[in-house]
């Protein structure tokens, strides 16, 4: 018996000697649990037994087991905290601390070229008063130079346009004369065409007979279709060869002459008449009266979107500038993103090239603008009367484009130009236009009309043709804008610098427009 006894108690206690301390806590664990629920304390019931000897050894153990949990627990959990600081420790240690850069605020501008200049130095939306700046960019040298040696040629009235039908025409006769140093063989043809040259100018002649539709009709053709060619709008290309028929119709003429040659003469001479109007348009000596009078003279600029209204209004400043002539200049487009900026810089490089050291201190030309939003009429008017006490020469209003079919912004346009009266409203189209050159004067014309406040509304009084270098010598656009409105073509853009600027010469347009 007690060999069995003492099996089972050296059993136990090798048990006991396998058993995990894990497993041991979790038995504690369990044994806490089971105590807490069923609300006995271990530990009182132990103190209410008198024997010391019991108690004391009783609360030792469950001391014991206490102390011996908790601190496998906490070293376990100090070994946990101490590899997690080390390997936050290691990745920290492994990369270099980088300062954070501060974040602005705002869209941020995009780098297309690697290594590109700073895009910070093209912003010019910096808070200006009357065209004065904090940070005035300066202008190139190489620009200023050039500009100003062009620049003397600016004074007094502008330099008539220049066709190259003269040019061309000149080359022609230069190159007549190697036909005739031409092989034998080119001999022979030139005789061949020159008999059919013959033939043509002698079937042709009228021989002293008066001119029907019958006879003028197939050359009046053919004018209309060249006239369309040459960039003149349909419409008038039609009614300019009707005028020309009635003009001629019942006509006698000369024996020598040509239905061909008689049309063209004709033609020729209606479309000099239509490019020297009644009314001539001379800007240096209206504002010189306007000088007598103690007051500005108000330009208005108007027209589509796109036709260099801006550029060209610049180009007229600078002119207005080497005449002597303080100018002001209204930002009145309030509209289109980047306006006022693009007459600030403008005003900038204005004031460069004529510095108010070399006119006795005075600023010639300054910007005035209340930014983007605004009404267009308010801001023209109170430019106006800012030059009247400032005492400027010349109040030049830059307008929003507009197409004619937009009645809302039509309207606008009518309402600056009643308020304000200016003393001359220039029309800005571009040569390049066609048929679309009738439709955008009729109709600004006509909204000009129906709105103003007066029984003798302002219409267009004078056009600036621009993008002229760039139509060859299809200048029909010319001939349209003229016809319909009966006004004049006062400027002609020419180039992209101040200096580009010009008159219209029209005997050298009608040239152009003739030439086959």
């Amino acid at each position: 018996m007690k060999t069995f006894v003492q099996s089972q108690k050296s059993q136990k206690t090798v048990k006991s000697m396998i058993e995990k301390p894990g497993d041991k806590a979790k038995e504690n664990n369990k044994k806490s649990k089971t105590s807490k629920k069923e609300n006995i304390a271990p530990d009182t019931t132990t103190a209410n037994n008198k024997s010391p000897g019991g108690s004391k050894v009783s609360v030792s153990s469950s001391a014991g087991d206490k102390e011996e949990l908790s601190s496998e627990e906490i070293m376990q959990r100090k070994r946990e905290e101490f590899f997690r600081k080390k390997m936050k420790g290691g990745e920290k240690g492994s990369k270099s601390p980088k300062p954070e850069a501060p974040k602005e605020k705002g869209k941020q501008p995009r780098i297309w070229v690697p290594g590109a200049p700073n895009t910070k130095e093209l912003d010019y939306s910096k808070s200006t008063i009357n065209g004065s700046s904090p940070e005035d960019v300066s202008v190139p040298e190489e620009d200023l130079a050039a500009l100003r040696s062009r620049g003397g040629g600016m004074q007094g009235n502008l330099p008539d346009v220049e066709c190259e039908s003269s040019s061309e025409e000149e080359e022609e006769e230069d190159e007549r004369p190697s036909v005739k140093s031409s092989p034998a063989p080119l001999k022979s043809s030139a005789k061949k065409s020159s008999f059919g040259g013959m033939f043509g100018m002698l079937k042709g002649l009228v021989g002293a007979k008066s001119l029907s539709l019958e006879d003028m009709e197939p050359v009046l053709e053919k004018m209309k279709d060249h006239l369309i060619a040459k960039n003149v709008a349909a419409e008038i290309a039609i009614q300019l060869c009707e005028s020309v028929a009635k003009k001629l119709e019942g006509k006698v003429m000369g024996t020598f002459s040509t239905v061909t040659s008689a049309v063209k003469q004709a033609l020729q001479e209606s479309l000099v008449q239509i490019l020297q109007p009644k009314r001539r348009v001379d800007v240096l000596r209206d504002v010189m009266e306007a000088q007598r009078l103690r007051r500005p003279y108000v330009i208005t600029f108007c027209g589509v979107n796109g036709v260099g209204k801006s550029t060209n209004l610049a180009k007229i400043s600078f002119w207005l500038i080497e005449n002597g002539i303080s100018v002001l200049i209204a930002a009145c487009d309030t509209f289109r993103a980047g306006a006022v900026e693009q007459l600030r810089t403008h005003t900038r490089r204005l004031n460069a090239l004529h510095p108010p050291e070399q006119h006795k201190g005075r600023t010639m030309v300054q910007l005035y603008e209340k930014g983007y939003g605004k009404d267009a009429a308010g801001i023209a008017m109170e430019a106006i009367s800012y030059a009247r006490n400032q005492v400027f020469d010349v109040v030049l209003v830059d307008t929003a484009g507009r197409m004619q079919d937009n009645a809302p912004l039509m309207t606008a346009l009518a309402k600056l130009i009643a308020v304000n009266m200016p003393d001359l409203v220039l029309f800005v189209g571009e040569a390049l236009v066609g048929n679309e050159a009738v439709d955008q004067l009729v109709k600004f014309n006509k909204a000009l009309a129906d709105h103003s406040m007066t029984e003798k509304p302002r219409l267009i009084d004078g056009i600036v043709l621009t993008k002229f270098d760039t139509i060859d010598d299809k200048v029909g656009a010319a001939i349209s804008m003229t016809y319909i409105t009966g006004q004049p073509i006062v400027f002609v853009g020419t180039g992209q610098t101040y200096c580009d600027l010009r008159s219209l010469n029209a005997k050298a347009v009608v040239a152009a427009l003739m030439k086959a």
